[in-house]
């Protein structure tokens, strides 16, 4: 079995949130998501958001509290996510590097985002946990999508 730990960031702005759109060379038309991905050697979690989030939308962000860990799995594949809350100022930028998947980065009204989070493991927790209904913790059997990374 595969273990894929992951971390991404909660960043937010009145009623808005800021969602990255990315490009996995098994889906047709990117996916919306929070920033953030896959944690490196040797890197703690609260490394990895604060990275990924730098590399997908050129924002420092100040690490804040745990919000959630979800977790999924895709056949032999388990998936181990942690959110935390970032704060980020300035104007977020798509980050034109080599091997670049984000496609778009965009603020989102909290009401737009269960039509543009189509990922059930990431649109669910997530809006629980801003309705203040998840317990900081949401598990799936089964993700219900399969993510080839490009590496």
């Amino acid at each position: 079995m595969t273990h894929v730990h992951l971390a991404t960031a909660l960043v937010r702005r009145g009623a808005r949130v800021l969602l990255v759109a990315s490009q996995y060379p098994n889906h047709e038309r990117p996916l919306w998501n929070l920033p953030g991905g896959r944690q490196l050697p040797g890197e703690l979690l609260a490394q990895t958001v604060l990275r990924e989030l730098r590399e997908e939308t050129g924002l420092q962000g100040t690490l804040g509290e745990l919000c959630y860990v979800s977790e999924s799995y895709d056949g032999e594949i388990h998936f181990l996510n942690a959110t935390f809350a970032v704060e980020a100022a300035g104007a977020p930028v798509k980050q034109a590097s080599g091997g670049d998947h984000v496609a778009d980065v965009a603020w989102v009204e909290i009401e737009a985002l269960a039509q543009r989070l189509t990922v059930t493991v990431v649109r669910e927790p997530l809006l629980a946990y801003l309705n203040g209904t998840l317990p900081r913790y949401a598990g799936f059997k089964d993700a219900g999508i399969t993510i080839v990374f490009p590496d």
